[in-house]
């Protein structure tokens, strides 16, 4: 018998057991899961404990989507559990998204025994040799014994330095092995040792820097979005009165409300805030990583003078796409810290007459009024309207989770999101599928709070099967179809760059999404015009506020997403709408 560091006897367990240990050590409330044979042992642990509680998804891809909502949601670990073979290469999607986005979760994956790796047997995969392109480490465990330090490591390197997927693969003998159990009490890898503090010098030359501009801008990123750091970077703002712009991920990050926002950037961002980008004077890109979405062709973007500032605590993203000229290294929160900290201690500022001008140059981008559309109560449901109507019915108080394509960009452009944790898209990947299982992580982690998932009739097909999920455990997001019948954003991008050859981008077949959810036990609406949308919101937060809701919305068939940078074109080159 093996004995613990206070001397008492270490207790013998499976190896099933010790991951139940860990989880529960690890302060796990949810396990996103879908069981099989490969993980039998854990499942029947899971069966006899009391600590957490599992969420049986209809698909393996959808386990980790709702495992990544929780964790954006709440600041959390998200945790999914899926089986070998089949069950891992379908949770490789949802790591992927999450990797791309940064999303801290461990996902363990089942494994044949020890003994039969390699040989092909039942249900096997390489899940390490697959996973590590989408991952931030993974880990495959040959003896029961590394177990408990193993699920410590991956939570410890899961949460800190740049956030990102762990993946922890779990032969069936090593969950039926036996050891003396003890959780490690502390983390300390020689080889991992994320930068958090800032370095003081280059701290003070960059609000240096900072303060001596001519225009300004803040430029917001998915780095920025936890509250203490999303709390700093509206401290800073308000301290300098400096312009701010958020990329896709980043939105909530800064109030959306505020008069100093300028709307998202990039390739689908407002007038105002990609003429910003190109025209600032020094560019303060705070957890924000110059990606192609945001400024477009790198080469114009850099045909404009700017002193570029960046705080990151992924080195790898300093200077990636665009030189920095004032790096800064480590947490957001940390840096930004000691930034706020001598805007208080001084009364150096940007020169008033200077920031008015800059503002003046600003006001005139507004004046384009580049997200303005026009409704015709007697025509087509416009999608703008939509996704403002429901942010004013909801008061910009709800959780909001997207799919990818059309609805997603007009959600970004119109919802003024004022708090972070609230918004649940797939930026870096663009995983269609993605947001009704966000919803269902977002209304388990948050059941006394107002979920909104706007999608697509393409993307809510991937994974309409979670419809199930949703009534087995009694969530009730409210689900608004933009349904247009066709891969919206394929369709556009064909008309403008293809020709109008709008290749196997039309939806010939639907299924009658009212009759498929009632059939599941939910609320189904449907939405073809004006008086009819706006009965359908009412009713889904008033008369069916204790019901998950799917408003099946006819839109405008072909409405493209305005403004539009296209492919290749600078930040400048923008397609604006047509309406006056």
């Amino acid at each position: 018998m093996q004995t613990t560091e206070n001397g008492a006897d270490a207790p013998q367990m499976t190896g099933a057991q010790i991951l139940i240990e860990a989880l529960h050590a690890e302060g796990v409330e949810y396990v996103f899961g879908y069981p099989g044979g490969a993980v039998l042992p854990i499942y029947d642990e899971i069966y006899k404990q009391k600590y957490f509680k599992h969420i049986l998804v209809r698909h393996e891809q959808a386990a980790v989507h709702a495992a990544d909502a929780y964790s954006r949601s709440t600041d959390k670990i998200g945790v999914a559990l899926v089986t070998s073979g089949p069950g891992a290469t379908n949770a490789v999607t949802g790591i992927a998204t999450a990797y791309a986005d940064s999303i801290p979760l461990v996902v363990f994956s089942g494994q044949v025994g020890t003994g039969l790796i390699g040989t092909d047997a039942f249900q096997e995969c390489d899940t390490v040799g697959i996973t590590r392109p989408c991952v931030k480490h993974n880990y495959l465990v040959k003896d029961v014994r590394d177990l408990a330090a193993t699920i410590k490591k991956a939570f410890y390197i899961a949460r800190t330095g740049r956030p990102g997927p762990v993946l922890v693969d779990l032969p069936k003998d090593v969950q039926c092995g036996t050891c003396a159990f003890e959780y490690p009490k502390t983390c300390d890898i020689v080889s991992y040792r994320p930068i958090t503090r800032g370095h003081s010098g280059q701290i003070k030359k960059a609000m240096q820097v900072l303060l001596s501009a001519k225009r300004p801008l803040l430029y917001v990123g998915g780095g920025a979005t936890s509250r203490k750091a999303s709390e700093l970077v509206n401290r800073f703002a308000q301290l300098t009165g400096y312009p701010v712009v958020c990329t896709l991920m980043g939105l909530g990050a800064f109030d959306g409300t505020d008069e100093k926002f300028l709307g998202m950037v990039g390739m689908h961002g407002t007038y105002q805030a990609n003429m910003a980008m190109q025209n600032c004077d020094v560019l303060f890109a705070v957890g924000a990583r110059f990606d192609d979405r945001v400024i477009g062709c790198p080469a114009d973007f850099e045909s404009n003078p700017h002193t570029v500032v960046q705080i990151d605590i992924d080195p790898s993203s300093i200077s990636k796409n665009v030189k920095t000229d004032v790096p800064i290294v480590g947490d957001v929160y940390e840096v930004l810290k000691e930034m706020v900290h001598i805007l208080e201690k001084t009364t150096d500022r940007l020169d008033d007459d200077d920031l008015k001008a800059w503002y003046g140059r600003i006001n005139g981008w507004r004046t384009m009024q580049c997200l303005k559309y026009h409704v015709d109560p007697d025509g087509p449901i416009r999608p703008q309207a939509v996704i403002e109507r429901v942010w004013q019915k909801t008061k910009g108080e709800a959780i909001y989770a997207t799919d990818v394509g059309e609805h997603q960009m007009w959600a970004a452009q119109y919802l003024k999101l004022r708090e972070p944790r609230k918004w649940l898209t797939s930026g870096g990947l663009g995983t269609m599928g993605y947001g009704f299982p966000a919803a269902i992580g977002a209304s388990i982690a948050h059941p006394d709070q107002d979920v909104v998932c706007f999608t697509g009739d393409g993307s809510i097909q991937m994974n309409i099967q979670e419809l199930g999920t949703a009534k087995q455990y009694g969530v009730k997001p409210k689900i608004f179809l933009l349904n247009n019948a066709y891969l919206g954003m394929v369709a556009v991008w064909q008309r403008a760059y293809y020709n109008g050859h709008m290749s196997e981008s039309v939806m010939e077949v639907q299924p009658d999404f009212v009759k498929l959810v009632e059939s599941y036990g939910h609320v189904g609406l449907r939405a073809t015009n004006y008086a009819e949308l706006d009965q359908c919101i009412e009713d889904a937060f008033g008369k069916y506020k204790d019901d998950l809701v799917f408003v099946d919305v006819h839109i405008a068939r072909e409405e493209p997403v305005r403004p539009m940078v296209g492919p290749g074109q600078g930040l400048t080159d923008m397609v604006l709408s047509e309406e006056k």
